[in-house]
């Protein structure tokens, strides 16, 4: 029996990899209490597409625990020991002004419960392949201390800067910036899975994600700026940017080119590897240029405003450098531009509304 542990299993980037590894023949077990219903509300809940992947997926089984119940993830991977070949973490608490709420539980969920997965991992399946989704966050806003040049719908970094060809790559610092409290725990996270592979030679890999999007994906208004975005175009619900004239820029990449990121790693670990992982320079654009682009799509202007203040530790301009992953995985590259990726979202999204 070969089995893969997905935590967040019923989330955009949960569900992908449940479905791509059940394809590819591992048996899914997935891990997922639905707090993105706590966090942002009903719209938010994730409860329809862990009813679809139970449906859909053959052989899938779930699990719904709490990621810090120490007892029940060591139980759970007790049952099925040297069996686990690889675990995909995905669990997590995902917004700045979510975690500046409630700083307990956002670091209990995205740091200790962290280190419970790693711990378990240690105990039970040490041969296994650890993937943790870390995030771009865990730079804070040292990207905002780039050379940005100012354009009519986006910023840009100056085209003498040796990021400004193919994106930020993982030489940037951690230390010195603001990170928002979710940037700090999800850093914690990311640098406990780096120990585990890099002290005690672990097959572990962080990828630092941007802006992960997909039809699955349950959007709401502090997280899945994509996803949240088409759900406004489609439903007529105003939008709000927050500062730098939303020009600021991000890449997105679709879950299931980021599933295939995550295989590429099982077939051929590493140890202690970090990624930055987005859209780079195949998918990327400022919040004004989503948003026309959605009104073409649509058909029709949507309702938007600016606000002044920007959210702390947000990014101005971030594109992920892909190079090292492609030196690694030189097979790999994102397969959605963002005009498919966007029509795809709002498809689904009309679907599932109507």
């Amino acid at each position: 029996m070969s089995i893969a542990i997905v935590t967040g299993s019923a989330g955009l980037v949960g569900a992908a990899a449940v479905r791509l590894f059940a394809e590819k023949g591992l048996d899914v077990i997935g891990v997922d209490n639905d707090m993105r219903k706590a966090f942002f509300g009903d719209e938010a809940s994730t409860a329809w597409n862990r009813d679809l992947l139970l449906k859909t997926v053959p052989g899938y089984q779930h699990e719904s625990i709490d990621i810090r119940d120490k007892e029940a993830i060591d139980q759970l991977f007790g049952r099925f020991g040297r069996d686990i070949e690889v675990i995909l973490h995905t669990a997590a608490q995902p917004s700045h002004d979510w975690a500046a709420q409630d700083p307990f539980t956002d670091f209990t969920i995205n740091a200790n419960g962290t280190l419970i997965l790693l711990e378990a991992f240690r105990a039970h399946c040490p041969d296994a392949v650890f993937l943790n989704m870390s995030t771009n966050k865990v730079y804070g806003d040292a990207p905002n201390e780039l050379p940005l040049v100012e354009e009519e719908t986006r910023w840009s970094v100056d085209p003498t800067h040796p990021f400004a060809g193919h994106g930020i790559d993982e030489s940037m610092s951690i230390d010195t910036s603001v990170h928002s409290l979710f940037g700090v725990s999800k850093a914690a996270g990311d640098l406990l899975v780096q120990e585990y592979g890099r002290n005690f030679g672990f097959k572990t890999a962080c990828f630092r994600g941007g802006c992960l999007t997909g039809p699955a994906h349950s959007g709401a208004r502090l997280h899945g700026f994509l996803a949240y975005l088409a759900r406004c175009a489609i439903t007529d619900m105003p939008y709000t940017i927050f500062g730098y004239k939303g020009k600021q820029v991000r890449d997105n990449l679709h879950s299931d080119d980021l599933a295939r990121a995550f295989w590429a790693v099982f077939e051929a670990p590493r140890e202690g590897e970090i990624y930055n992982m987005g859209g780079g320079t195949y998918a990327n654009c400022s919040v004004l240029e989503a948003i026309t682009l959605c009104e073409n799509i649509i058909g029709r202007p949507m309702t938007w405003s600016l606000g002044d203040d920007n959210r702390t530790g947000d990014h101005i301009w971030y594109i992920s450098d892909l190079r090292l992953f492609q030196t690694h995985y030189p097979d790999w590259a994102p397969a959605y531009t963002m005009e498919s990726m966007t029509r795809e979202i709002i498809d689904a999204l009309a679907r599932r509304l109507n």
